[in-house]
């Protein structure tokens, strides 16, 4: 059975994510889908529900650096490179973190901690693959919820840093 998809104003969606595109001034999409609890992947139930390239629609993982939490953002279509996220910002080692941390820290569920708006920013990285896109889809900060913006726009909000971190 297809999942139901729609698109909302910022202001129906509201979260600490949205909250903090539309304080920034940043031109955004919201799109809402019915999240299935049973679905084995977040990430490839948000691209199958929105019939979006899993290559556009990019998941937010938080991984502990030299023991600093950092977010990587990477395409659902793939993973992630720990060796590259500790190189893309100066780390020796980086593992991924543990979930409670996570969600303690950014103030987000498991499978819709969103790179914006988090309680306590963390450094963040972009993987580079998101410049081939004029649009991506991040997670708007809960399951079933997603933002589309310009990966420019991503990186700015976020002091993101652009590196090759994900892996096919």
């Amino acid at each position: 059975m297809a999942k139901k998809q729609r698109k909302q104003t910022a202001q129906a969606a509201a979260t600490p994510a949205t909250v903090a595109l539309t304080a920034a001034g940043t031109s955004f999409t919201v799109h809402s889908y019915e999240h299935d609890p049973s679905h084995p992947s977040y990430g490839d139930e948000a691209a199958e529900a929105m019939g979006v390239s899993p290559d556009r629609v990019f998941k937010t993982l938080v991984a502990e650096v030299d023991g600093a939490l950092t977010v990587a953002v990477v395409p659902v279509a793939g993973s992630l490179d720990l060796k590259a996220l500790a190189a893309a910002v100066s780390g020796k080692k980086a593992v991924m973190a543990d979930p409670a941390a996570a969600e303690r820290t950014t103030g987000y569920v498991r499978g819709g901690i969103s790179p914006l708006g988090q309680r306590r920013k963390l450094r963040t990285v972009l993987d580079e693959s998101a410049s081939a896109h004029p649009t991506i889809c991040v997670s708007a900060g809960r399951r079933g919820l997603e933002v589309e913006l310009a990966p420019g726009d991503l990186a700015a909000l976020t002091d993101a840093v652009l590196a090759p971190i994900g892996r096919a």
